[in-house]
């Protein structure tokens, strides 16, 4: 049997935001109406938990409404010829119910909690990780351990803890494709320097794509018209 081909993609915000989810970055988007470091740090946390847990319930409210798009499903329909994995920078589940089997949450998933574990404290191991789906979390939601629940979020400042396997990933495949994202933000936006030298690179953005590679293909497009056209270039 012919060994499947490695397509190892990045995903980011572009890719959900055609499902209707407001992006952080853009205009008009998230971190225009939001302080990051109030929302999403360390010091936002201690500062004020409930108001964090009340941002991240909102993000389930508005995820719970949205449904896979084209994109999504386009990626999920690569598996059926290739060994795909799917690094992702969004920390919705639009890829899992796409149908989209190995998936690398590298900034976290909304629809799971973990304990605190005290507040700069935020070692933590997988089995502590639980999913409550759309749920909501309030202050006195405990974990199992007795400490307060907190969203499955890498907070600004905290380590990336699954970037290791997702440069692994990277360095394994034999197409790299990065899908909705602007490359800025880091270390996310430098995986893709650890493709082969042969490796080609296939980017989908409307926008300029600050990346002088040879490797690099940019496909000037939406997510969903910009898959729909690599898989037309697969298909040659």
């Amino acid at each position: 049997m012919m060994k499947r081909k490695k397509i190892v993609l990045l995903t980011g915000a572009g890719v959900s935001a055609e499902s209707g989810l407001t992006t952080f970055r853009d205009s008009g988007g998230l971190w225009g109406k939001y302080d990051p470091m109030v929302v999403a740090s360390d010091e936002g946390w201690a500062k004020d938990p409930g108001l964090v847990l009340e941002f991240y319930n909102e993000r389930r409210r508005a995820l719970r409404d949205c449904s896979p798009n084209a994109a999504h499903r386009a990626i999920a329909a690569l598996e059926d010829r290739y060994d795909v994995t799917v690094i992702t920078q969004n920390v919705d589940n639009l890829h899992e119910r796409a149908g989209s089997t190995r998936i690398i949450h590298l900034h976290g998933e909304l629809t799971k909690v973990r304990p605190e574990n005290g507040i700069y404290d935020r070692t933590y191991s997988e089995s502590e990780v639980f999913d409550i789906g759309y749920g909501e979390v309030s202050l006195g939601d405990l974990a199992p351990n007795g400490s307060q629940l907190r969203p499955h979020i890498v907070f600004f400042g905290e380590a990336v803890p699954k970037i290791e396997k997702s440069i692994d990933a990277v360095a394994g495949a034999d197409i790299l494709l990065i899908v909705g994202t602007s490359l800025a933000v880091y270390p996310a936006a430098g995986l893709y320097r650890y493709a082969g030298n042969d490796t080609p690179i296939y980017i989908i953005d409307p926008k300029n794509v600050n990346v002088r590679d040879p490797r690099v293909t940019h496909i000037r497009a939406v997510a969903t018209e910009g898959m729909a056209r690599f898989m037309e270039i697969l298909e040659g």
